[in-house]
């Protein structure tokens, strides 16, 4: 990670043709370097924050002022960072008698705070919680009397999660675990705060910077999807071509009980709905062995989306597992205990994530724990199915092989497609992939739940979500369409986002049957799109051109009275 002056050497590198988010900073802290470590780190993201900073405490006077600058600056990001130390001066003043309520009025005045912010503008809310202070007045019996600043610290933070929760434009950025990486001792130094106002110190402001840009990229749809894991001393100690299954280390004894821990690791990231992969230099039938008949073994073939064991270049099986899972090297990972073989892998594929893996497996670990590679901003039923969908995925593009003729294939499948409105069950799905579609998404516009249910509850919008299943599976929802009505005679596709697991199936044209006669049944005469350029979804650059919309300035424009129904071989549910 680089240190604060790395980091401010960035702010004097070009920023123009980054993507620029506004980002507003309030704190009851001295900000000012905090702000330089944030635009200097997102540079390397290929971001431009353009960062508004209130004064110094001033957040009261921003958030409630409708005429404030904060509310001129407009931004989608609002970072609130209230410290413990604030906290902890307000509660010195607090009658004796109000002291154990006092994290629930603090609580309240957050939720206020919040609800000012989102009710008067369209932004995200980024609350840093509270790092702890013990003020050593009760010792140990601080955890056991809500009179103790402690106790109330410790339940205004649990009280946070709960909130969080429940707010879908409410993101918490967990400094309070820096500190606890870090030790207080590196993360706040006395000396400076009294003088300067500054509760974070010099050396901490890259890891609090890093935390926060870790929340803004997944904000804006940047994730890592996927994990690609070498095996060999990586997920086992020893080799198992030459060591053979009985004496390869793992279980709870010795060394082995560092690899059964990182794989616990890995199935609890596959349970959350990272995909797994495999990427080993060995005989497949003999790298398969441990998963199909190792006592000790975690984790088993059932959790490997893609198994690739050969004794090909490691960068060409990547890119064959790439291929499959049909996601951007930029959202794996591949962990490789082997310096030479990372290498070879950084060098033929930039984009993918390689962490530098430490000599000892048992720092394996807490290593990884600090890198926070898999942040997400949501969570919901189907990624736990998501190592399913990739194995049944693999299986399609098998059997595909066989076939010369593609609609013969496509045939083959029986897919089926079950069309609804926007709903408190597909709801969290279709907020998901708003956040994670890059590639098939033609204006790129993220959407939380709460800005979902405004659509699905507005007269003026109509909304769509499907979902694929075929003879292999059940591919869940899939795609995500978003009318607008523009006027009486026209709909506007405000937007239209698409798995790339269902990419070539005909989805497209079945979309677009389904939207053109849902127009033609409610009176409009042209659909109208817009392709908005990002980075990453080109794919869709032709997309309107493709289905037949002509080009009028810089939207696309489909009139109805001609259009004829576009083959595809899905049927409805």
């Amino acid at each position: 990670m680089k240190n604060f002056s790395q980091l401010k050497k960035n702010l004097k590198k070009d920023f123009s043709g980054l993507k620029m988010i506004k980002v507003a900073l309030l704190g009851d802290t001295a900000t000012q370097f905090l702000t330089q470590s944030l635009r200097g780190l997102a540079y390397d993201y290929d971001l431009n924050l353009d960062i508004f900073e209130a004064d110094f405490n001033q957040i009261g006077g921003q958030v409630y002022n409708l005429s404030s600058e904060l509310y001129e600056f407009n931004p989608t990001i609002v970072i609130v960072f209230q410290t413990s130390h604030k906290l902890l001066d307000k509660y010195n003043k607090t009658k004796l008698e109000h002291q154990s309520s006092f994290a629930s009025n603090e609580l309240q005045e957050i939720e206020n705070i919040y609800s000012n912010l989102t009710n008067n503008l369209k932004a995200k809310v980024i609350y840093y919680n509270y790092t702890e202070i013990d003020d050593s007045i009760f010792g140990n019996y601080a955890n056991k009397t809500e009179s103790s600043f402690l106790f109330q610290l410790r339940k205004l933070n649990y009280e946070l999660m709960v909130v969080a929760s429940k707010k879908s434009n409410f993101y918490l950025c967990d400094i309070s675990s820096i500190q606890n990486q870090a030790g207080k001792t590196n993360f706040f130094q006395a000396s400076i705060y009294i003088n300067t106002e500054m509760v974070l110190s010099i050396d901490i402001l890259p890891k609090v910077a890093a935390k926060t840009i870790d929340l803004i990229t997944a904000l804006n749809g940047k994730l890592k999807k996927c994990v690609i894991l070498d095996l060999d001393n990586t997920i086992w100690g020893g080799i198992i071509g030459d060591d053979g299954i009985e004496n390869i280390q793992i279980g709870n004894l010795g060394i082995g009980k560092a690899f059964s821990e990182f794989q616990y690791w890995i199935k609890k990231l596959k349970n959350r709905g990272i995909i797994v992969a495999v990427c080993s230099k060995n005989t497949e039938s003999v790298a398969k062995e441990p998963f199909e008949k190792h006592p000790d073994m975690i984790l088993r073939l059932d959790d490997i989306s893609v198994f690739m064991s050969n004794w090909e270049n490691k960068a060409d099986n990547i890119r064959q597992i790439q291929s499959i899972l049909n996601i951007g090297f930029d959202s794996m990972v591949f962990l490789d205990d082997n310096s030479f073989e990372r290498n070879i892998v950084k060098e033929n594929i930039p984009e993918i994530c390689v962490p530098e893996l430490p000599k000892d497996p048992a720092d394996y670990l807490e290593y990884l724990y600090t890198l926070n590679l898999f942040e997400t901003v949501s969570f919901s039923n189907e990624d736990s199915e998501r190592t399913k969908l990739y194995q049944i995925e693999a299986q399609r593009v098998s059997v595909q092989k066989k076939f010369t003729n593609e609609n013969d294939f496509l045939k083959s499948l029986n897919m089926q497609s079950l069309i609804e409105p926007f709903n408190k069950f597909n709801i969290p799905r279709v907020v998901q992939l708003s956040q994670r579609s890059n590639q098939f998404n033609l204006r790129t516009i993220r959407y939380t739940e709460f800005e979902i249910e405004k659509l699905a509850n507005s007269k003026n919008y109509f909304t769509f979500a499907f979902t694929l299943v075929d003879k292999f599976g059940d591919n869940g929802l899939i795609c995500v369409v978003i009318l607008k009505k523009e006027n009486v005679n026209t709909l506007f596709i405000d937007t239209w986002f698409m798995s790339c697991r269902v990419l070539k199936r005909g989805m497209e044209n079945f979309v677009l049957n389904t939207l053109v006669n849902f127009a033609k049944e409610n009176g409009f005469d042209n659909i109208k799109g817009e392709y908005i350029p990002t980075a990453k979804n080109e794919i869709v650059k032709n997309h309107y051109l493709n289905l037949g919309f002509e080009k009028q300035y810089e939207n696309w424009i489909l009139n109805l009275e001609n259009y004829k129904q576009r083959d595809n071989f899905i049927s409805k549910k």
